[in-house]
């Protein structure tokens, strides 16, 4: 598969990914989730932005607790 359809491909999956998880979650659970997806898709760069997007709006929230914990694996990767 070549990387634009690749991107393609992930882009969907994402945007699916983030419209099914919007009608139950709020909007918190929502960017953990698709940071979770940027995970899996091996994008970690694209999910760090997002666990921190997500301590930085959202600092006193469970999730922001969860996302600090990403982060500190990611780095811990990256060692």
């Amino acid at each position: 598969m070549t990387g634009i359809m690749k991107s393609l491909c992930v882009s969907m999956a994402l945007m699916i990914a983030v419209g099914v998880s919007s009608c139950t979650a709020d909007k918190t659970e929502e960017l953990f989730e698709t940071a979770q997806f940027e995970e899996l898709q091996n994008n970690k760069e694209h999910a760090r932005q997002i666990y921190e997007e997500i301590v930085q709006k959202y600092p006193g929230s469970d999730v922001a607790k969860k996302a600090k914990e990403r982060l500190s694996a990611l780095d811990n990767e990256n060692k």
